[in-house]
């Protein structure tokens, strides 16, 4: 009986391999939101939502809130803005920038560090009572490519 070349290796060859898609991981995509929300609480004094749709309290107003809150919008010049921080302040953005920094910095430190350490203890200690039955259900209910 003839011996295969790749016996001794242990490789396979290209025909045994095989590759699944990767699949859209939900308490990833959430850790990531609340990182951001968390960097953009402190470096801009807007929540995520907030800064990329240039809202304050439901109501559009980049640029004219008078602060030392910053959105998306007032950064690439949309909106009725003097300068940056609002009509009442003449800044530029390094000293709107450091000063919100300056002010958040434990905040955004606590949010970078903490909330991927708790997600990643929390899913641990739910995953068998929570996590495996709710990507079950997912998969028997069409989400193929999605798991908690």
């Amino acid at each position: 009986m003839a011996q295969r070349k790749n016996r001794k290796s242990g490789r396979f060859t290209k025909s045994t391999r095989r590759r699944t898609k990767p699949k859209t991981n939900l308490t990833n995509l959430a850790v990531s939101a609340l990182v951001a929300n968390s960097i953009t609480t402190g470096m801009f004094n807007a929540n995520l939502m907030d800064f990329v749709t240039g809202r304050t309290d439901g109501v559009y107003k980049a640029g004219a809130d008078g602060s030392w809150r910053l959105t998306l919008p007032e950064l690439l010049g949309v909106g009725d803005k003097v300068a940056f921080g609002g009509n009442f302040y003449k800044t530029t953005l390094s000293e709107v920038l450091m000063k919100n920094l300056k002010a958040n910095w434990g905040q955004i430190a606590m949010g970078v560090i903490f909330i991927p350490v708790a997600a990643n203890v929390i899913s641990k200690v739910i995953r068998k009572p929570v996590i495996l039955p709710a990507n079950r259900m997912l998969k028997s209910i069409g989400f193929k490519d999605v798991k908690v």
